[in-house]
């Protein structure tokens, strides 16, 4: 059983320091802040070919175990006092905290020695996106039929009934 602080939560790497992981002591364990998981904290397994997250989740234990290969690469995020090394995945849930600092040339020295450590590439900052441009209403496709009519049948009006009046019946005896 870990040390529980006086807060009722587990101390993390970077609770009262900055979070500065070396990437020369590989396989690193360490517990990072989740907000989804119980108790706000998930426990992180960091070797060079996997990485393995413990949390639970309302009461049920996971451990995910995702190759290094499977995330993006190393980015770098700006934070309100400093800046923060990350390995990126395409779930932001998965994604793990590596470093952070306020030191800018201590920062680029850890994402180019993380980024060849993992074999990933450095990811730009994120930027705002602007948000895309309206489709024009004017558009070739517009001018068919709408989709959920594609789907019905064209209505027919049934046979018109046979009427034989006036004729008269043959019937057929042996």
């Amino acid at each position: 059983m870990r040390r529980q602080t006086a807060t009722g939560g587990a101390s993390l790497a970077g609770s009262s320091r900055d979070l500065r992981l070396d990437p020369l002591s590989l396989p690193i364990r360490f517990d990072a802040h989740d907000v989804r998981a119980d108790g706000g904290i998930r426990q992180i397994e960091l070797h060079r070919e996997r990485v393995v997250l413990r949390r639970a989740v309302s009461g049920m234990r996971m451990a995910v175990n995702v190759s290094v290969s499977d995330f993006r690469g190393i980015g770098c995020r700006g934070l309100d006092d400093g800046r923060m090394l990350m390995l990126v995945h395409r779930d932001p849930s998965l994604s793990i905290p590596l470093g952070i600092s306020d030191d800018p040339e201590e920062i680029e020295r850890m994402w180019a020695l993380w980024s060849e450590i993992f074999g990933l590439p450095q990811l730009p900052e994120d930027k705002l996106r602007e948000p895309a441009q309206r489709r024009r209403r004017h558009h070739v496709i517009s001018k068919r039929r709408p989709r959920f009519l594609t789907r019905r049948r064209v209505g027919r009006l049934p046979d018109a009934p046979k009427c034989f009046a006036g004729e008269r019946e043959i019937i057929a005896r042996n």
